[in-house]
């Protein structure tokens, strides 16, 4: 059981960086999260980093923190699964739409998580919301730090109503799988349009 975690993390008052840098590896390859020519995160850029799965299965070598989403993020960038590894930034539009996340203590194998957009108007969204563990240079031989994808939540946002509600929001436990410290978990969220433009990237900050 992963040790308790820190009060409640929020992103209020975080700058939203205005580029994602999306970093893909296939579980299969073990070299390229080792690869000294891995993309590193620009100032105003936050990376995520995607371990897809491959075609050993639970054989390759990094299987055990594969995301099976990534596929399916991927596919939403247009991408194939790349037999190494891949990167892909995105420009976030405009000043970032007020997307508000919080984040509770770890308990029993399980984090708190909430995702709120206010006035969301009628526009179909597309939310990803992300629960990462922020891991430093050097880990495992990484030459860049890295905010490793651990679980995935995608509020189901991309109905139009036929009335603008106030806000949009859910709130749900979110799992910590086998082998992440909890105190180096955050939630971070990618809200894109129905034209696929980012327009917002929140992240949790810890006290």
């Amino acid at each position: 059981m992963p040790a308790a975690g820190r009060a409640l993390c929020t992103s209020d008052g975080a700058a939203q960086p205005g580029v994602l840098l999306e970093r893909f590896i296939n579980a299969d390859c073990a070299d390229c999260w080792r690869d000294p020519l891995t993309p590193q995160a620009a100032t105003g850029t936050l990376a995520i980093d995607w371990v897809v799965p491959g075609r050993k299965g639970q054989d390759a070598p990094l299987s055990a923190v594969a995301a099976v989403e990534a596929v399916e993020r991927l596919s939403t960038l247009g991408r194939a699964v790349p037999d190494g590894s891949a990167a892909v930034s995105g420009r976030r539009e405009g000043f970032g739409l007020p997307l508000r996340l919080a984040q509770g203590a770890a308990f029993n194998d399980y984090v708190g998580a909430s995702i709120e957009l206010k006035a969301p108007g009628t526009t179909p969204w597309q939310a990803w919301l992300l629960l990462v563990e922020h891991l430093p240079a050097g880990t495992e031989g990484s030459p860049v730090a890295r905010n490793l994808v651990r679980n995935v939540f995608r509020p189901d946002w991309d109905k139009p109503a036929g009335r603008a509600p106030k806000r949009l929001a859910e709130t749900r436990a979110m799992q910590i799988h086998d082998g992440a410290r909890a105190e180096r978990l955050r939630l971070v969220a990618v809200l894109q349009d129905a034209r696929g433009r980012i327009r917002a990237i929140s992240r949790t900050e810890c006290p």
